[in-house]
């Protein structure tokens, strides 16, 4: 019985990889083989959550590292169509937890974070962030997605 558990392990070895590759993980190199740092800074301005930069400028297609800092009381939700997506994510550490939506993260009063992410293509979109006890004021930011330099 025991001379077929070598068979069995490899049968579930292969099934554990395939099902982490399965993840949506980006599968493609990155366009840069760095992995650029940007600060994002959240604080609170009349009880309504403000982002800076105004225009968050990354490169496009490529590994990125977005160091946030938030100043506010409250928690904030941080949002950008497809962007925050779990397929676009390598890895978040911190006062940060990804949205049920899928489209963005909570980062906690006060909190800090690392989101490190592959962008998406070239372009332009709105990116935003709220207060949770504030929902209708969205601060609305610009996500710029530029080629990156070779």
């Amino acid at each position: 019985m025991l001379r077929h558990a070598p068979l069995g392990l490899g049968l579930m070895t292969i099934l554990f990889a395939q099902a982490a590759a399965a993840q949506g993980k980006p599968d493609t190199p990155p366009k840069s083989a760095s992995m650029p740092s940007v600060e994002l800074k959240i604080t609170k301005q009349d009880g309504k959550a403000v982002c800076s930069p105004t225009e968050l400028r990354l490169a496009a297609n490529s590994n990125v590292t977005i160091n946030i800092i938030s100043q506010s009381d409250s928690p904030v939700m941080l949002t950008s169509l497809n962007q925050f997506k779990n397929d676009q994510i390598l890895h978040h550490d911190g006062d940060l937890a990804h949205a049920a939506s899928g489209d963005g993260y909570t980062v906690k009063q006060n909190g800090k974070g690392v989101l490190k992410l592959r962008t998406l293509a070239a372009g332009e979109q709105e990116y935003g962030c709220a207060s949770i006890n504030n929902q209708k004021e969205v601060f609305r930011g610009k996500l710029i997605l530029s080629p990156p330099s070779e």
